[in-house]
């Protein structure tokens, strides 16, 4: 393949215009905020659960401490009525006052034993309660973080893509005065080389690959046709001749 020598030279200046691309293209990959935003992520959706759980059973403790104030009501309510037929004087049988005296007894020991129970369970539900108020104050802040985050990214994002947009429309300026042929092979050979189609030959060294030619195989880059496209023998990138390329 030829190509004017102007043009083999302009295929440097496309090869810096993609690369700056690249650059941005892996910038963008690898914001630091990306690794914020999946810690982020995690923490939110651990705390959540813990969340979900705590109030289940802040929920639970609730229900239990209901069932126990209301076994209390009742032996208060039984109690009561014993005690109002006691104070009446309607228990004539003496039998039925020994009986009635020591059911009121034993009511009064469940009273407190329910009681310490109430007590227990209420005790249970502060915490139950402080754990929920706590985990939800830390799933807040963890939402906090997580949208904090978010925003830096997509503040990155709108930079990086600002500086991308301007370097696409001065790669097109420059791709669109490249011949075809020569711009299919510098693609062709970008896609298989990790990103560098051309390279410039400086000094006696190949830059794509950073292989230093012998000087029989400088000679023979130097007998070729100015305007012959010249590949490097190691990478196959195109060798861009220049002043300063000793050949």
């Amino acid at each position: 393949m030829n190509a004017a020598p102007a043009d083999q030279i302009r295929l440097l200046d496309l090869q810096a215009i993609d690369s700056r691309l690249d650059q941005l293209a892996h910038r963008r990959r690898s914001l630091p905020e990306h690794a914020e935003i999946d810690k982020a992520n995690a923490d939110h959706t651990a705390l959540t659960s813990l969340v979900v759980a705590a109030q289940a059973q802040l929920g639970d403790t609730t229900r239990e401490l209901a069932k126990a104030e209301g076994d209390v009501e009742q032996v208060r309510a039984r109690t009561a009525r014993n005690q109002q037929r006691l104070d009446s004087g309607a228990v004539g049988s003496p039998r039925d006052l020994e009986n009635l005296q020591h059911e009121v007894g034993s009511l009064a020991k469940r009273q407190s034993d329910l009681e310490d129970v109430v007590l227990e369970i209420m005790e249970r539900m502060e915490s139950a309660q402080t754990r929920v108020t706590e985990l939800t104050a830390r799933l807040d802040h963890s939402t906090v973080v997580l949208k904090e985050a978010e925003a830096r990214r997509e503040a990155a994002f709108a930079e990086i893509d600002a500086d991308a947009e301007k370097v696409k429309r001065d790669r097109e300026a420059v791709a669109t005065v490249i011949p075809a042929d020569l711009l299919k092979l510098y693609i062709r050979l970008r896609e298989q080389q990790g990103g560098v189609g051309a390279a410039r030959l400086y000094q006696r060294r190949c830059e794509g690959c950073r292989v230093e030619f012998a000087v029989s195989d400088l000679n023979a880059i130097k007998a070729e046709p100015k305007d012959a496209v010249v590949r490097c023998d190691n990478c196959g990138r195109i060798l861009v001749r220049t002043a300063e390329s000793g050949a």
